[in-house]
């Protein structure tokens, strides 16, 4: 993976401290060094049941994680890319144990080892979308594990919020350790939902969870509605309500069908289940609507496909699936296996929740994981026990705060805390902040889409000044620390678009004066 330039000048950060620490304090800044060659990590986080495991291999494109409650559900399992297929049960011992993948290419229900050993299960694929994206499937919430609790204090610190009793403890760490996350959901946000997320909140870093860079999904919204019926008119307001009332935890809700894209991005659909869909769809009307009506009816009713094969297409599809491919191939009889489905994938959503995570994950990264490796820093200088060490790791990480480009870590920073409630702020002061922070497109960022250098820089330098007189006329103590972040932020934009006009004007090229970023314009 290609380390960008904020987390390449971290790296070398924490070589320069390495040679001014000692071996305790050098040895974690040569961790976080390691780290950030790592692709960006993504945490999956939930209930039991809501689909985490199915949206997990959606995510890499195959159907590996296994969705049935079993010993491996239970543990925090890693999803990498690796050059052959592997794995790993990792004690907290340190020690390692090899497993072969199962017959139907998923991890081994049982580890061979009991789950309360397990510090986390490595798995490394061939896939190519593990190539610059970690994914990492959490047991999430009501853990059946009895000392959760405890494990969670040891976890987080003597200092650290307690948790609620279901909260996984593991799970909680690795959402600490992400520098993203993703919380599933099924149909309703429940009181304790949004208290034990708040508590992983508690236990992340300063970027590791908070509406910056965690997504909430929606799974499962084809069990709104009955049968094979349509649930978007119901999933679409539902998803919005749930956006609003995690407003302060994720920066949007993103409706799925996870067993759909499961099934289409994991490529399980075969042309012989496409034939017997084909069958299907030859009958009359009237006897579709019956056989559609029920899981029991479509395995029972007398229909030219064989039960078995019915089995299997619940499997893949579920009855939402199975209607919707009906109705494709009855409108189309030639419709073939591919084109066939890339309709069921745009028809789980799962596009779109892709697309999000393009644009507020993946672009980001650089900025995500050079502000996640800071935080380590500080925390490694605030549990060192030499006063010297912890003074130089600090002065260290001040000087590189202090240069321009690191002004966007700041910006993430007052951001992620302003989202979060934590510093409250006029709406449109806060929508304007989460622009700057996390965008370079200066047109979407002072909402002019049309404008040219000058009239951007112009605009840049208003919107700096008013930042500061927020500062100092009307703002509390904790806004105006936020105002004079924004402040700065926005001369940082008017010097970088007044120096690409000019190298614009040196080239001769008026037309990319500031380039827009793919994918910008969604960006919350």
């Amino acid at each position: 993976m290609t380390v960008g330039p904020l987390s390449a000048r971290v790296a070398t950060l924490c070589d320069e401290i390495v040679a001014r620490v000692g071996p305790e304090a050098g040895g974690q800044a040569i961790q976080v060094r390691d780290r950030l060659s790592e692709p960006l990590r993504v945490a999956i986080a939930g209930r039991l049941k809501a689909g985490k495991s199915t949206l997990v291999n959606a995510l890499i494109g195959r159907r590996v994680a296994p969705t049935a409650v079993g010993e491996c559900t239970r543990v925090v399992t890693r999803f990498r890319y690796g050059p052959a297929d592997r794995v790993d049960v990792v004690l907290r011992d340190g020690t390692r144990s090899s497993l072969p993948l199962a017959d139907d290419g998923m991890i081994p229900q049982r580890l061979g080892v009991g789950p309360d050993r397990v510090a986390y299960v490595d798995v490394s694929l061939t896939s190519d979308k593990l190539r610059d994206l970690t994914v990492v499937d959490t047991p999430g919430l009501a853990s059946t594990d009895t000392r959760v609790s405890a494990r969670a204090q040891a976890e987080l610190g003597a200092g650290a919020a307690p948790f609620d009793a279901d909260i996984d403890a593991d799970s909680a760490s690795e959402v600490a350790a992400a520098e993203a996350v993703v919380y599933v959901f099924t149909q309703a946000v429940r009181a304790d939902d949004v208290r034990a997320l708040e508590a992983f909140r508690t236990a992340s870093a300063r970027l590791a969870s908070s509406p910056i860079n965690a997504l909430g999904v929606f799974g499962k919204v084809d069990t709104l509605v009955g049968g094979a019926g349509d649930p978007w008119p119901v999933a679409g307001p539902l998803a919005e309500q749930q956006a609003l009332l995690l407003a302060r935890t994720v920066s949007e809700v993103v409706p799925v069908v996870g067993l759909l894209a499961e099934t289409g991005e994991a490529g399980r659909l075969t042309a012989a289940d496409c034939a017997a869909l084909k069958e299907l769809s030859a009958l009359p009307a009237a006897e579709l609507r019956v056989l559609l009506a029920s899981v029991d009816l479509f395995r029972s009713r007398p229909a030219p496909v064989d039960v078995h094969r019915r089995d299997r297409l619940l499997a893949l599809l579920d009855l939402y699936g199975i209607g919707f491919a009906l109705a494709e191939l009855a409108a189309d009889p030639r419709l073939g296996t591919g084109e066939l489905v890339r309709r069921l994938v745009r028809a789980s959503g799962f596009p779109r929740l892709r697309d999000t995570l393009e644009q507020t994950l993946r672009w980001r990264a650089d900025a995500i994981k050079a502000g996640w490796a800071l935080s380590r820093l500080e925390r490694v200088a605030g549990h060192t026990s030499d006063p010297r060490d912890r003074e130089a790791l600090r002065d260290a990480i001040e000087r590189l705060l202090r240069e321009p480009a690191y002004h966007r870590l700041r910006l993430l920073e007052v951001a992620q805390r302003v989202t979060s409630g934590a510093v409250p702020l006029p709406v449109a002061w806060e929508q304007e902040l989460i622009r700057l922070a996390t965008s370079d497109d200066a047109r979407w960022i002072l909402r002019l889409p049309h404008a040219d250098g000058p009239q951007l820089a112009a605009a840049a330098v208003e919107a700096a000044n008013r930042w500061r007189v927020y500062a100092v006329a009307g703002a509390g103590p904790a806004q105006s620390r936020v105002a004079q972040v924004a402040h700065r932020g926005f001369h940082l934009l008017a010097q970088a678009v007044r120096e690409q006009a000019e190298r614009a004007q040196v080239g001769g090229d008026q037309t990319e004066i500031v380039p827009a970023r793919p994918g910008s314009e969604g960006t919350r």
